[in-house]
């Protein structure tokens, strides 16, 4: 009987095996993550077969909303644009990628104020809040019920009772620590909120992936906000534990803030089922800076890998430098080329990442990478005053790029992200400012992995196996 069960066990567990690599050879995004997953489930059923039901990422084909229902404001954010159309000179970055990938134009007219850090970021955005008239779009992938978010919901309850529209939109997982009063305080106020258990698509822990990474306010169509500060004490500089935090929002101005409220219309219509667009402001105001900007949304219901080719469009634009910032390095095959491509032809190419770890497997992982990179004359630098968490990148003197795209697998193909482009020369001095005041808190990582202490030349390795789910 034992023998008999134990059988039966067994063809359970290979089967269930079989049946997951047969679903991943279908759906995985990248012929990678589909081999790497098919060897791993046939090879180590016992521990493929959980951690796919975890980590497994597919083609997203639920996601995709309603840019037909949308399409007339998109019709009339690109109408816009043809007529306001920029003239950056013959040597300037061809535009014609970044808007391939957004599926947008990029326009005249606009500002953008670089904001630095925590204290920064919020007093501008409780700032905009508190002079709302109209409606506020505020939606963030964390949120936490500690004294910022308090001061958050203070903020919105009070534009409430003012009589301003408040949407208030989170992801299911990233905010699942959120109490349940939380939001049901914003409802008591008249608040539109989003709720977590009746959200399309996946809403629990054991769905990992497809995350709404964004971090998004939008105040009466006219000022908003994009960058990588979720709503909590740490990113303040109030947890010990990674103090101080280093951190970048943008303050945005002008036409490119109808295309930044346009992502979030689309992510409300996934969350609710609800269209908002005829109750918003799509009055494209230009302003005096002039400046030309985009934003890039990318995710997982997009039809190509618009993540990764966001970067690759940047990297491979470059013809002096390319500075990236990111919390996280673990980057797929096209990225990795266009990296060491572009140093090997004399590109100044720096990669900024923390030296402080919130995430032992990503920050072993980024190790197996290293090495590579330098060789062919990629300089990573190791930022050492607190945690970096900012997602930003130059590109000679001409693209400044901040939001919440992260250089790594999961931002490329799991999450949704948005990124603000703004192709203007002093964008472009702003963000060169920032990343030098950053360099000098930061050292050059020049020792390779056999010089590296024993967890991380034998941790980086096997970190890297997991590098399409990282």
């Amino acid at each position: 009987m034992l023998v008999v069960f134990g059988s039966l066990v067994a063809i359970a567990i290979y089967g269930s095996a079989l049946f997951c690599a047969v679903h991943a050879a279908v759906t995985a995004r990248t012929p990678q993550g589909a081999v790497g997953w098919g060897v791993f489930l046939i090879a180590l059923p016992i521990l493929g077969v959980p951690l796919y039901m975890f980590l497994g990422h597919h083609r997203f084909r639920g996601y995709r909303i309603t840019r037909l229902e949308s399409k007339r404001v998109v019709e009339g954010l690109k109408a816009f644009a043809s007529q306001h159309r920029p003239d950056l000179g013959e040597d300037a970055i061809n535009l014609a990628p970044f808007e391939g990938i957004a599926n947008m134009q990029a326009v005249r007219g606009n500002g953008a104020d670089l904001l630095i850090d925590g204290e920064a970021t919020f007093a501008a955005i409780f700032e905009a809040i508190d002079a709302a008239r109209d409606y506020i779009l505020f939606q963030f992938y964390i949120v936490h019920d500690d004294v910022l978010g308090r001061a958050v919901k203070e903020r919105l309850i009070a534009a409430a009772r003012r009589g301003v529209h408040v949407r208030f939109l989170i992801d299911a997982v990233g905010s699942y620590k959120l109490p349940r009063a939380y939001s049901d305080d914003l409802r008591a106020a008249g608040i539109d909120v989003a709720d977590r258990d009746s959200q399309r698509g996946p809403r629990f822990r054991f769905q990992l992936n497809y995350r709404n990474h964004r971090k998004t306010v939008v105040v009466d169509g006219v000022t908003g906000f994009i960058g990588g500060h979720n709503v909590g004490d740490e990113y303040m500089g109030r947890d010990p534990a990674i103090s101080p935090w280093r951190d970048t929002h943008y303050r945005v101005r002008g036409p490119v803030v109808l295309q930044l409220q346009l992502i979030f219309v689309e992510d409300w219509h996934w969350a609710t089922d609800t269209l908002v667009l005829d109750d918003l402001n799509w009055d494209a105001r230009r302003t005096q800076e002039d400046m030309t900007a985009l934003i890039v949304a990318t995710g997982p219901g997009d039809a190509t890998e618009t993540g990764s080719m966001m970067f690759f469009s940047a990297i491979a634009a470059a013809q002096t430098k390319v500075w990236i910032a990111s919390p996280y390095f673990v980057p797929d095959l096209d990225v990795m080329t266009a990296l060491k491509h572009a140093a090997l032809r004399g590109v100044d190419v720096r990669v900024l990442v923390p030296e402080r770890a919130d995430n032992l497997m990503t920050w072993l992982a980024a190790y197996a990478y290293y090495d590579e990179m330098t060789q062919s004359g990629v300089r990573l630098f190791r930022f050492t005053r607190g945690f970096m968490h900012q997602k930003a990148f130059l590109v000679d003197d001409q693209l400044a790029a901040v939001g919440t795209t992260n250089l790594d697998n999961r931002s490329f193909r799991l999450n949704f992200e948005a990124m603000a482009l703004f192709f203007d020369r002093q964008a472009a001095a702003a963000l060169e400012a920032m990343f030098r005041a950053d360099f000098e808190h930061s050292y050059e990582q020049t020792r390779t992995i056999a010089q590296q202490p024993l967890h991380i030349r034998y941790g980086a390795p096997v970190a890297r196996l997991f590098s399409p789910i990282l």
